[in-house]
C-alpha cells in the first residue's frame, strides 16, 4: 500500500488559489477511507461576500451520471430488461434503438442533446424547462455509429435513463439518489437541483478569468438525470470514502459500476455507467469531471491505491490541472518529462470517418490535436504521438488517428490552409431534413456569419471563418451547456455546376448533419 506524502499535499492544496485564481474553490483527499486534507478558500458569491466552505453546495454538474447509474443498477438488476422501453423517448429515431446499457455506456450512437440546442436555436442563457428535453430528443433521425459499435458522449442518454427509472419505478429520482447512495454513503446535504436558475445555498458561478475578470453567470437550464445534483465538499469526501468501505463487497454498487466495460464486438472500452475509466500517472482509475457556465468539478477514484480526490471550482478553471496536480503531489510523484515534438506534426486535416476537421499545433514538448470537444495534448512516442488513449501515426501525407476509448480508427487527410475567403457563394437560407432546423448565411462586411432557427427559437450570429477549401469553421463558444460545442466543421456541397447546393455540419458531440439550400 502506498504512503501519502502529507506534507506535499498539503502544500499543493494551499497553493490551488493562487494556480488557479477565481472567485473560490474546494479540494479534498480520501486515503484508505479517511479524509487526510481538504480546503474550501475564496468566495461562494462575490457581491455578498459570503465566504466558500466546505458546506457550501455546488452543482457536480456530469458527476450526477454515475448516480444516475448507480440508481438504474440498483432498482432493475439488469437495466437491458427496459430496452423495450427506450423506443418511446425516441419517436423519429429510423436506425437501431439503443440498448438501455450503450445508452449508460455512451454507446447508443445519438448525437448530443445539448449541441442540438445550438442548432436548434437556443440561446446561452434563455432557460430551457423541464419540457423541452423530450421534443428536443424526439427530433433525432439517426445516430453517429450502430448501438454499441462506438463511443460518442451525449448527455442525453442520460436524461433518457432519468426518464426511465421514474417511469419503471414510480418514484422520483431525489428520492432514490437518497435512499440508494446519498444516506448509505452519509452525503447529509446532498440535493437534485435541476433548475440551473435555483442554485443550492445561493452559490455564484463565474465566467471569465483572471485577465478578463468575472462576471456570473447566466444559467436557464433545466437538467435532470445527466446532472442536477449540488452537494458540498463533505458529502463528496463522504461518498469517496462509502466507495473504499464498499470496495470489497462482491454486490458493492460502485464496483458494479466500476467494472470494465466493452463494446458490442467484445474490445474494452474506456466509458461505463457515468464513469470514465482512465490511467493517470501509470495507475487505473475512474470518476468523471462536470461543467456548467461558471462551474467546473472532477472526482476520481485509484482503487489500487484507495485514493481518491475531488476538486470543485466555481469558475471555469483548469479541474483536471489541479486534481492530476494533487496527485502527484500526494504520491510524491514528478510529473513526466517528454521529448521535443520534431517539426512537421503541424497542419490541419479532414477526418475521412466523421467528416471532422482535426488542427494540430506544436509549441516544446506538447502537440495539442484539436478534434473533440475538448484539446488532446499528445507527446512524442516512438515515430508518432500519443496522450491519454489517442494515438496519431504518420501515414504517407495522411495521419492515422486511433481513439481507443471511443473503438474508432480514423484517417486524417490534409487539408491546405484558406485563412481568407469571400463567403458570398455560401450565403443563403439552408434547411435540415435530420433535424427540422434552419440556417442563415449572411457574407456582410468582409466577414460571414450565420444563425440558426429551430424549435427553440433564433440563435444568436455566430461567426464563420474558412479553414480550407469548401470547409468553413462555425466557431460556438457559448452554449446553454458548457462546454460549448466548440467548432462546427462546415463541408460545403456543390452541385454539377458549381453553385453551393447545401453542406453537411458537424462537431464531435453531433456528426454528418445534412443541410440543402431552400428556394
Amino acid at each position: 500500500m502506498i504512503k501519502v506524502n502529507e506534507n506535499k499535499l498539503n502544500a499543493a492544496l494551499d497553493a490551488l488559489a493562487n494556480q488557479y485564481p477565481g472567485p473560490g474553490g474546494v479540494a479534498g483527499v480520501v486515503h484508505e477511507g479517511r479524509v487526510i486534507a481538504s480546503r474550501a478558500w475564496g468566495y461562494k458569491n462575490l457581491g455578498s461576500a459570503e465566504a466558500m466552505t466546505r458546506a457550501t453546495r455546488l452543482p457536480i454538474c456530469s458527476i450526477s451520471k454515475q448516480f444516475t447509474c448507480g440508481v438504474l443498477l440498483d432498482q432493475t438488476g439488469d437495466p437491458d430488461r427496459l430496452n423495450d422501453q427506450v423506443a418511446r423517448y425516441l419517436p423519429a429515431l429510423e436506425t437501431e434503438v439503443p440498448r438501455v446499457t450503450e445508452l449508460a455506456h455512451n454507446q447508443s450512437g445519438l448525437r448530443d442533446y445539448w449541441a442540438l440546442s445550438v442548432l436548434q436555436g437556443g440561446r446561452a442563457e434563455q432557460t430551457f424547462e423541464r419540457g423541452d428535453a423530450l421534443p428536443l430528443l424526439g427530433t433525432i433521425r439517426t445516430g453517429h455509429f450502430p448501438p454499441g459499435t462506438g463511443y460518442s458522449y451525449n448527455n442525453g442518454n442520460f436524461r433518457i435513463l432519468a426518464e426511465l427509472i421514474e417511469a419503471e419505478t414510480g418514484r422520483s429520482l431525489e428520492e432514490l439518489y437518497r435512499e440508494v447512495i446519498w444516506d448509505p454513503a452519509g452525503m447529509k446535504t446532498a440535493e437534485l437541483t435541476p433548475d440551473t436558475r435555483q442554485p443550492a445555498d445561493g452559490v455564484v458561478g463565474y465566467e471569465g478569468c483572471d485577465a478578463t475578470g468575472f462576471f456570473p453567470a447566466d444559467n436557464g437550464i433545466y437538467w435532470r438525470g445527466d446532472a442536477g445534483i449540488s452537494a458540498s465538499l463533505d458529502d463528496m469526501l463522504a461518498y469517496e470514502a462509502w466507495i473504499d468501505a464498499t470496495r470489497d463487497a462482491p454486490d458493492g454498487l460502485y464496483r458494479r459500476m466500476s467494472a470494465q466495460p466493452t463494446f458490442r464486438d467484445g474490445s474494452a472500452a474506456t466509458y461505463g455507467y457515468g464513469l470514465a475509466h482512465m490511467e493517470i500517472a501509470g495507475m487505473k482509475a475512474t470518476g468523471h469531471a462536470g461543467a456548467l457556465r461558471g462551474f467546473r468539478s472532477v472526482r476520481f477514484n485509484v482503487a489500487r491505491e484507495r485514493l481518491s480526490i475531488v476538486v470543485i471550482f466555481n469558475h471555469e478553471a483548469n479541474m483536471f490541472g489541479a486534481a492530476f496536480g494533487l496527485l502527484h503531489a500526494a504520491l510524491d510523484i514528478e510529473p513526466p518529462k517528454h521529448a521535443p515534438v520534431p517539426e512537421g506534426w503541424d497542419g490541419q486535416w479532414i477526418c475521412r470517418g466523421t467528416g471532422l476537421l482535426a488542427r494540430m499545433s506544436t509549441a516544446g514538448t506538447d502537440a495539442t490535436l484539436r478534434f473533440s470537444t475538448f484539446p488532446d495534448v499528445l507527446h512524442v512516442e516512438g515515430d508518432g504521438l500519443k496522450g491519454g488513449e489517442v494515438t496519431v501515426a504518420r501515414e504517407d501525407d495522411a495521419l492515422r488517428m486511433r481513439r481507443a476509448g471511443e473503438n474508432l480508427e480514423v484517417v486524417l487527410d490534409p487539408l491546405e490552409v484558406v485563412a481568407d475567403a469571400d463567403g458570398g457563394d455560401l450565403a443563403g437560407r439552408y434547411v435540415s431534413e435530420e433535424t427540422g432546423d434552419a440556417v442563415e448565411i449572411e457574407a456582410r462586411d468582409g466577414g460571414v456569419y450565420c444563425r440558426f432557427e429551430g424549435i427553440l427559437g433564433t440563435g444568436i450570429m455566430e461567426r464563420v471563418h474558412p479553414a480550407g477549401p469548401d470547409v468553413w469553421i462555425v466557431a460556438t463558444r457559448r452554449s446553454m451547456d458548457a462546454p460549448a460545442p466548440g467548432d462546427w466543421t462546415l463541408r460545403v456541397r456543390r452541385d454539377g455546376a458549381g453553385a453551393v447546393a447545401g453542406f453537411e455540419l458537424g462537431c464531435w458531440l453531433a456528426r454528418g448533419i445534412g443541410y440543402v439550400r431552400e428556394g
